[in-house]
């Protein structure tokens, strides 16, 4: 059951305004982080949300599926100028194995260096720990293991015990604060028994104000490693089991006229080669599978903003008495109402020693070069403060890829513009520049020096 109340954390004074970069005010009503899924390969969300709150980006809307959910709950539970140090605390914590040492930092550095095979070797010794002694105050292999068939309750019916998770994340997060409201938080999960997809949301439903560490357990509840987290006498799995990105609900949830700049920061890539051999066939299916058709998602809310557009045309030819007396009018110009929905959208790029075990392999080494890499993909996306600007007049629905050379994808045409058919071949938006940063995207913490750049696989064979 949720507990009651949750201890409040001492805060430390805050830091001088000078120490933290000035906020931006962007134009839109609502500032959304999406974060996918994807268990470790989340540290990569950790370095993006370091790069945005380095540029002066605070979101004030948190919506996260499994270990994203776990990502909103620290961020969402501290005070901004906490926000980074306790994400770092958080996944420091977390890529410790359960029982014995790390692997020594001298290893870990010689096999950085040599990369290739020898590092393709390591990461699977690493996840083989995972899967033998499990995470530090995160999950523990379960005693006895559920091979024997022995039934059990609906949470405790798994191959890990996370119970250590609960305890984390109650030392990390303040969750008074998350109920407060001031930044609003969604996490998802799937019902047990009803199948039914939830959100658990801290300012609209029936947990309003009541989100404790289980709802955001409950989103990462993947079986069977984890089992069933049970609240107020329900059962809630990984909310990835049904969907495993929560952009939808950041443009549904949020109402029709509110307008929307979301950073959607997805952990697997639903484009990549052909497997060759059974492994990869392992890999490719979970990337297919995770990643939740996202351009899908886009693409039908794209649909939805012209449809929008095309309504609001017609009422035009309806009498204004119409308008005010129907109920159907008035319903239509409800939904008519014309928003902005601009997405900034990242994806996790697949390494050359990335494998099947890529979301269980929780290795200081490999934590530290996704953060590193998030970190340098925002970095690099800030450094086009145009894809932060307004659409232009007409144009509703953008998104703005940082890691294709047509960095821009309009899905909502502008009225009286050709359809893209009719136009003849898209301009294409200047390149992602790699040189010339700004003196934002100059600026490296201790992350990324900690963890030089790796070489990414061909955008062919990772997008």
């Amino acid at each position: 059951m949720v507990a009651a109340s949750t201890r409040t954390l001492k805060e430390p004074p805050a830091p001088k305004i000078a120490d933290r970069p000035p906020r931006r005010q962007l134009p839109y009503d609502t500032v959304a982080l999406v974060l996918q899924g994807g268990g470790a390969l989340g540290a990569y969300q950790a370095g993006v949300f370091q790069g945005l709150d380095e540029g002066g980006i605070t979101p004030n809307w948190l919506a996260g599926i499994s270990i994203g959910a776990l990502n909103t709950a620290i961020i969402a539970g501290n005070a901004p100028h906490l926000r980074v140090a306790r994400l770092r605390e958080f996944w420091e914590t977390i890529c410790r194995p359960a029982f014995m040492q790390p692997t020594a930092d001298v290893v870990q550095t010689w096999v950085e260096h040599l990369g290739g095979d020898a590092r393709k070797a390591f990461n699977a010794f690493e996840a083989w720990r995972a899967i033998i002694e499990g995470q530090r105050g995160f999950f523990i292999p379960r005693m006895p293991p559920p091979w024997l068939g022995v039934n059990m309750p609906p949470d405790s019916a798994s191959f890990y015990d996370t119970s250590q998770l609960k305890s984390t994340l109650e030392r990390l997060t303040d969750f008074d604060r998350i109920n407060a409201g001031e930044t609003r938080v969604s996490v998802g999960a799937v019902n047990v028994q009803s199948g039914n997809f939830e959100y658990f949301d801290n300012t609209a439903g029936r947990w309003k104000g009541r989100l404790r560490p289980e709802h955001f357990m409950a989103s990462g509840a993947l079986p069977p490693g984890f089992a069933a987290v049970e609240i107020e006498g329900e059962f809630y799995w990984d909310g990835g089991i049904v969907s495993n990105t929560p952009l939808q609900q950041v443009l549904e949830a949020g109402g029709p006229r509110h307008d929307t700049i979301a950073f959607q920061v997805d952990l697997w890539s639903a484009r990549g080669p052909a497997p060759t051999n059974i492994w990869d066939v392992q890999e490719r299916l979970k990337d297919i599978q995770y990643s939740s058709r996202t351009r899908a998602i886009t693409d039908k809310l794209a649909r939805e903003q012209k449809l929008r557009h095309l309504l609001r045309e017609l009422l035009k030819s309806v009498p204004e008495k119409a308008k005010k007396e129907d109920e159907w009018c008035r319903y239509a110009e409800d939904w008519a109402c014309g928003r902005q929905v601009n997405i900034i959208h990242l994806i996790y790029s697949d390494k050359d020693w990335d494998g099947l075990s890529k979301d269980y392999e929780f290795g200081p080494l490999t934590m530290r070069n996704h953060w590193a890499s998030g970190l340098e993909d925002i970095q690099r996306a800030l450094e086009h403060p145009q894809w932060l600007e307004r659409l232009p007049p007409g144009q509703e629905f953008v998104t703005h890829d940082a890691h294709r050379a047509n960095g821009t994808r309009e899905l909502a045409p502008a009225r009286g513009e050709p359809r893209p058919s009719e136009a003849g071949p898209a301009k294409k938006t200047a390149p992602v520049k790699r040189a010339g940063k700004t003196p934002a995207a100059k600026k490296r913490t201790s992350a990324a020096q900690a963890a030089p750049r790796t070489r990414r696989r061909s955008e062919s064979a990772s997008r």
